[in-house]
């Protein structure tokens, strides 16, 4: 199993038509909101516990890119991951998530984004506000906050 974890710069014009040319790859490629990420290393933590969901037969969603996003965001309710994660139309820092992807989608998104990983550096009082982050910030930082929130998915 590949993981790439990429970090771009760019606009979206028209999402449909974004997400529609992604679905055409034979690979998960899972695009996020970069600010709602605590970094690569809270990104790959997410995707791993996503991919082994799938393998234990204990997903939440059919859909491995959606499972990537409820990993990440902590969350088992769909709609609120998306509200988190989801990438919109117009300028954004985006984190790419690639699993088991080739050279053609790299290129695809270099084509379309500039490449820029400084936007997986988290903003620790967005995050804060956006997870309603709370005490346990301070003795474990943010991105391991955000981690723990992923691990706990597998207990409850």
């Amino acid at each position: 199993m590949n993981i790439d974890i990429r970090g771009y710069h760019g606009t979206i014009e028209n999402l449909d038509e974004l997400l529609n040319e992604i679905k055409g790859f034979p690979c998960t490629v899972q695009l996020i909101d970069a600010r709602a990420v605590a970094g690569s290393g809270h990104a790959l933590h997410g995707t791993l516990h996503a991919l082994r969901a799938f393998e234990r037969n204990q997903n939440i969603s059919g859909d491995p890119g959606i499972e990537i996003c409820l990993r990440i965001a902590g969350t088992r309710q769909i709609s609120r991951a998306l509200e988190l994660l989801g990438v919109r139309e117009g300028e954004m820092g985006i984190c790419a998530i690639l699993v088991d992807c080739g050279a053609d989608v790299q290129e695809f998104l270099d084509s379309r984004f500039q490449r820029d990983d400084t936007v997986l550096e988290p903003d620790e009082d967005y995050l804060r506000n956006l997870y309603d982050l709370g005490e346990e910030v301070e003795t474990v930082g943010v991105e391991n906050a955000l981690m723990e929130r992923t691990t706990m998915l597998q207990v409850l």
